[in-house]
């Protein structure tokens, strides 16, 4: 017996609207819920992003914690101060021959240690790498004495206790540097494992270049010093500085001229001059001079206020030069004194009037510039972790200020622009951010792995859209309805495979297979197309009465016979092919004979694995799209008189634009953001190279690997938040460029 509807007005009826009403406004508030929950979502990313980004771009600052007279103003004229690594205690360097350690937050004398210099007294002075702590004093009787200030750190009653004291690692007796005992006049000194070398020049105008070659005793701790003693003869008569760095291979010499000479050092029985280089203009003077951490480059500083960096460069007959890399100016008075930052690019100059500045040379960034002092600012004591900075003036004032500066390396221009590096032959955009050296310099330029990023999605879409627009549009269009419910569901599930073991098998069975048959693969670009039409050309020969055999829909069918004729016929041909034309070894070839680089873990892989991750996307939501199409549309344009073909370029494609628009949108957005595939089948080297045999680096791929080795909130912690910032940016802009687009196509061919 049917089933009889309730009356309207019945108690059964109103109950089950009443119902329907609650579903629906149930309903409806969940799903607003639920948009504006990923609204939401999205924004708290951002904006959390943006929170640990913005730290980058704080500007510098500093201030003033103490200030008094100079500590022991008695015990003669600073030569240097320095303070250690918890800028709890600093350290006076006299021209007495003193180290008085201090408070550096009151100034308070805490030890005075005095070298014994018999009947001598200091004629010059210098200091080795500031890491080291080691100095030297150069004396009127020709001696040099070397001495370092130590610091030891105990922990009484769970209370920091800091104590210096001074000791001399080459003995505490004064060697002899020139045998006629003529005051040394400028010295320089670096100091390693096996030997000492002291570069000085004397009163009468003589450059000395001094190797103290160490011998341990095997019974004791001591050591014994060997000197031996060269003259450099084309040194210039007026020198004003001497630069020895910390390799001991080159000495720089500066005259009253302007002039830097260069000598190689490396052999000190054999010194030889490079070169001879002006390194300001003529109206100018060279005031300070320093190297920049590392001992490559030199800070030159001049009596404009200008201070320029300057490094070796390797110029086209294999020669280096010493060449100017970029300028810096403080206040337009005479540069007085310039210290760099014990382990970054950084410096800190100082000038006549009173203005220090600071300033990264890499980022070519002035991070400020204060005046501080009514008088010249005489000296300048950093501290190791570059968070503290003493300073004294002509008038003995000593300052003890507290510097935050977390990111002096990051600028504009070190991020997106090209950065002589030290070393580098010319600028260049670098990604490096860590190695096995203390000496380097990170290199965080986001151009590469950028490059990378769209060097990948773009050749996983050229070989997605092709094979997956195209196979939608059949399968929507032309197959059969049963054979189209088994294709369509088969390729959608390729997308639930996980990205890891299209990665994984990429790396380690796809890019070995494609080095191997290279030619092959390529022949078979060129006769899978052309085998394809010619037995379409051969089937339309064929009767009717043959062809009507197969059902229309079901001819993609017969293709799968040829497709893998061709394949196998391609990759049988690879190895003939490469020894007829490739000696046997296309990869070498590319290289040795066309000069490309051939990396196995290439973009060619990257963009197959990558494309058969994408493509699903892209098939669904096109092959959706098109069979979406209302068929009154394609009907009425088939009884009009037009093709199948007609139809579908007039008629369906347009009207399925929109759909077709975002499919290819959504899959370049899968593709930019993919991170595993990219991780293992490419060699993850930055590179910006568009040649789809070499490797690159993504942006999500880079925060994969080097995220879980960062220190919270560094620099290049705070980078790779950046890197996602940039990738979160770039693709909520595109997603937005593309909904408009879409849009618009949708609103043109909704009238259709």
């Amino acid at each position: 017996m049917a089933n009889i509807l309730p009356p309207i007005n019945s108690p059964t009826s109103i109950r089950r609207v009443r119902i329907r009403r609650y579903k629906d406004v149930a309903a409806k508030y969940t799903i607003g819920i639920g948009g504006i929950s990923v609204i939401i979502a999205i924004v708290l990313i951002f904006f959390y992003l943006l929170y640990v980004v913005l730290p980058l771009f704080i500007p510098g600052n500093i201030d003033r914690v103490g200030q008094y007279g100079m500590p022991s103003i008695q015990d003669g004229s600073t030569l240097a101060i320095s303070m250690e690594e918890q800028n709890e205690v600093g350290v006076r360097i006299t021209d007495d021959a003193k180290l008085i350690y201090f408070n550096t937050h009151t100034g308070e004398p805490m030890l005075t240690d005095s070298l014994e210099l018999e009947d001598a007294a200091v004629s010059s002075f210098s200091q080795a790498s500031m890491d080291t702590r080691l100095v030297a004093f150069g004396l009127n009787n020709g001696d040099a004495l070397i001495a370092k200030h130590d610091y030891k750190t105990s922990f009484p009653d769970d209370k920091r206790l800091i104590t210096p004291g001074t000791s001399y690692p080459l003995g505490q007796d004064p060697i002899t540097i020139d045998e006629d005992g003529h005051p040394l006049t400028r010295l320089a000194f670096q100091d390693s494992e096996d030997q000492a070398l002291i570069a000085a020049t004397t009163m009468d105008g003589r450059l000395l270049l001094s190797t103290l070659a160490k011998e341990s005793s095997f019974f004791d701790d001591e050591i014994s010093i060997e000197v031996s003693t060269t003259t450099i003869d084309s040194a210039p008569s007026d020198v004003t500085h001497l630069l020895l760095d910390k390799d001991q291979n080159l000495l720089y010499v500066a005259d009253n001229k302007g002039q830097l000479s260069t000598y190689d050092v490396s052999d000190p029985e054999e010194p030889e001059l490079k070169n001879r280089t002006s390194v300001v203009n003529q109206d100018e003077q060279i005031t300070a001079i320093s190297f920049l951490t590392g001992d490559i480059s030199l800070l030159i500083g001049s009596s404009t206020g200008r201070i320029s960096q300057w490094f070796p460069v390797r110029n086209e007959n294999d020669v280096k030069d010493l060449t100017q890399i970029r300028d810096f100016q403080l206040e337009g008075a005479p540069i007085h004194h310039i210290v760099s930052e014990y382990f970054r690019k950084g410096f800190i100059a100082s000038d006549t009037k009173g203005n220090i500045g600071i300033f990264h040379s890499t980022a070519h960034r002035t991070i400020l510039t204060e005046n501080i002092s009514d008088k010249a600012i005489d000296f300048l004591g950093i501290s190791p972790r570059s968070s503290a900075l003493l300073t004294i003036d002509s008038d003995n004032n000593t300052q003890f200020w507290d510097i935050e500066n977390e990111h002096p390396e990051v600028s504009w221009s070190s991020l997106w622009g090209k950065v002589w590096y030290e070393s580098y032959e010319e600028p260049d955009y670098v990604y490096q951010s860590s190695a096995g050296s203390n000496d380097f310099e990170p290199k965080l330029s986001l151009v590469p792995i950028a490059f990378g990023t769209i060097k990948a999605a773009f050749y996983a879409m050229l070989f997605a859209m092709p094979l997956a627009i195209a196979g939608a549009i059949y399968t929507a269009y032309f197959m059969t309805p049963k054979m189209r419910s088994t294709i369509k569901p088969t390729i959608e599930i390729m997308e639930a495979l996980p990205t890891v073991i299209l990665g994984f098998l990429a790396g380690l069975w796809l890019a070995p297979i494609l080095e191997a048959y290279m030619p092959g693969i390529f022949m078979m670009l060129i006769m899978l197309p052309l085998n394809i039409v010619l037995f379409a050309y051969a089937w339309s020969l064929l009767p009717s009465s043959f062809r009507n055999h197969f059902p229309d829909g079901w001819q993609a069918a017969i293709l799968i016979p040829i497709v893998i004729l061709s394949v196998w016929l391609s990759m049988s041909l690879s190895g003939p092919m490469e020894a007829l034309l490739f000696n046997g070894n296309m990869p070498g070839w590319l290289t040795n004979e066309l000069g490309i680089d051939y990396d196995q873990r290439n973009a060619m892989v990257v963009g197959i694995a990558m494309g058969f991750a994408v493509i699903p996307t892209i098939f669904s939501i096109t092959e959706d799209a098109v069979f979406g199409v209302p068929k009154h549309l394609t009907n009425g344009s088939l009884a009009l008189g037009a093709t199948q073909w007609q139809t579908l370029i007039f008629v369906v494609l347009l009207t399925a634009s929109p759909g077709i628009f975002s499919a290819v949108m959504i899959g370049f957005g899968r593709a930019v953001g993919e991170t595993m595939i990219v991780l293992m089948a490419t060699g993850n080297t930055p590179l910006m190279d568009l040649s789809i045999f070499q490797g690159m680096r993504t942006l999500s791929a880079n925060i994969a690997v080097e995220m879980p080795e960062s220190e919270v909130a560094s620099t290049h912690y705070r980078i790779l938040f950046l890197a996602a910032f940039v990738l979160f940016t770039f693709t909520f802009m595109f997603n937005t460029v593309a909904e408009v687009v879409r849009q618009r196509l949708r609103k043109k061919y909704s009238s259709l």
